[in-house]
């Protein structure tokens, strides 16, 4: 569900020389196909975005292993964490309506479920822009989901870790805006607040209010996955090629990691925020308002996306990733580029080289830093969780020169280290 405040390529590529952009589609092409053998990825999706449309929606492989369905640009893949970027489009559009605040106390929204309080709630509230930013001091990095025939959670059940729900309970463990801590949980927040607020289920109010008038004709925040739509889903596959259970796994979480979506319905997102903030008047968001959403609130974290550099070099970005399901989401604000990819396996540094690839041949500006932010920490430990829920206390973790020391106790985590070599 969550590997972005700046993109790093992981993985060593081959650097082409600059072409004709059907020579550069076709470099782009040989590096997925490759990729691709060489990892053992079943099935992979994307949409380039270049001069402020969509130049290029293709997919790769199969939709799973039978090899029988090819995966089509229409295919759907589950967007894990990326959900959250859709999703805080949704809220920032109640703000600019008056019906939340950024900045005041959530409980004041929240009807069927509080924030409980207590001495650090005190101090500092829970609000929405810390929530957006993960500043506001909430448990539960992510979710693991549960599997199509499981017993699934209501929200309130999530929100207090009652059964049938896998996840301790949402609650304030740090001092409010005191630090950035990555938190699934608070987005799950969101979540009961708009449902609250709105009077609406949560995939009526997204479908309603961002999905239909962005055109993204291909997305659901249903969970599970309605029949209809189901037969265009691709199967999800973990990282040791085994197959997940019934295709894909439950996300009642639906504002953290429930997205149903294609890369091109997320390029016609990236397109909606580019398009706000150039002023366009049919826009979600007013241009002010995009522009505090793309305003980076701490740790390079904005208001639902990751934001790095700034003028003509302004990126906003997110990664995703459910059991079985990887994607990356980036994008250029105010000069109408951008990518999207999505696949039915478990490879989060196979996307980034794929940006890479897609930044170099089709010549877009600004560096690519090869050290990783607080965002990608937190999705490889998100990746580490979801993938291997069970993982044992003291487990060690070394990748790419990094060590990561997660101490993990009945699939909470209890403390995170990094350090460099």
């Amino acid at each position: 569900m969550a590997a972005a405040a700046r993109l790093g390529s992981w993985i060593g590529i081959c650097l082409l020389c600059s072409r004709s952009l059907s020579a550069q589609a076709d470099a782009v092409d040989d590096l997925i196909t490759n990729r691709m053998r060489e990892h053992h990825i079943t099935g992979l999706s994307l949409a380039i975005i270049q001069d402020g449309k969509i130049i290029k929606a293709k997919g790769y492989g199969f939709t799973d292993k039978s090899r029988q369905t090819p995966v089509t640009p229409g295919t759907l893949f589950q967007a894990g964490s990326i959900s959250k970027a859709v999703a805080a489009l949704g809220a920032l559009h109640l703000v600019q309506e008056g019906r939340l605040s950024l900045d005041n106390d959530v409980n004041a929204y929240l009807h069927t479920w509080k924030v409980p309080a207590n001495a650090l709630t005190k101090e500092q509230k829970v609000t929405l822009r810390r929530i957006l930013s993960h500043t506001a001091g909430l448990t539960v990095h992510g979710f693991s989901g549960y599997g199509t025939n499981d017993p699934v959670p209501a929200l309130l059940e999530v929100l207090d870790g009652a059964r049938p729900a896998n996840n301790q309970a949402v609650r304030v463990d740090i001092v409010p805006g005191s630090k950035w801590r990555y938190s699934g949980g608070g987005y799950t927040v969101m979540q009961q607040m708009i449902v609250d607020v709105t009077g609406k289920p949560f995939p009526e109010f997204m479908s309603d209010t961002l999905l239909k008038p962005l055109a993204m004709t291909n997305s659901t925040y249903e969970q599970p996955l309605p029949q209809r739509m189901a037969a265009s889903a691709a199967a999800g596959y973990l990282k040791n090629g085994g197959a997940v259970m019934g295709g894909w796994r439950v996300q009642p979480e639906l504002a953290a990691a429930g997205l149903w979506t294609t890369p091109s319905d997320l390029a016609r997102f990236a397109l909606g925020i580019q398009q706000a903030l150039a002023g366009d008047s049919n826009a979600i968001l007013s241009q002010a308002n995009t522009r505090l959403m793309l305003t980076n609130q701490k740790d390079g974290d904005g208001l639902g996306v990751f934001v790095d550099g700034s003028g003509q070099a302004l990126r906003f970005s997110h990664g995703g990733r459910n059991a079985g399901f990887d994607s990356f989401m980036i994008a250029y604000a105010s000069v109408g580029k951008g990518a999207v990819i999505m696949m039915n396996a478990n490879d989060s540094w196979t996307s980034r080289a794929i940006v890479n690839a897609i930044a170099k041949e089709y010549g877009w500006t600004g560096g690519i830093p090869l050290i990783p932010p607080a965002w990608q920490r937190h999705e490889l430990l998100h990746a580490v969780m979801v993938t291997h829920p069970n993982v044992a206390r003291g487990a060690v973790l070394v990748f790419c020169g990094l060590a990561l020391i997660a101490v993990v106790a009945s699939r909470r985590i209890l403390k995170r280290h990094w350090r460099g070599r």
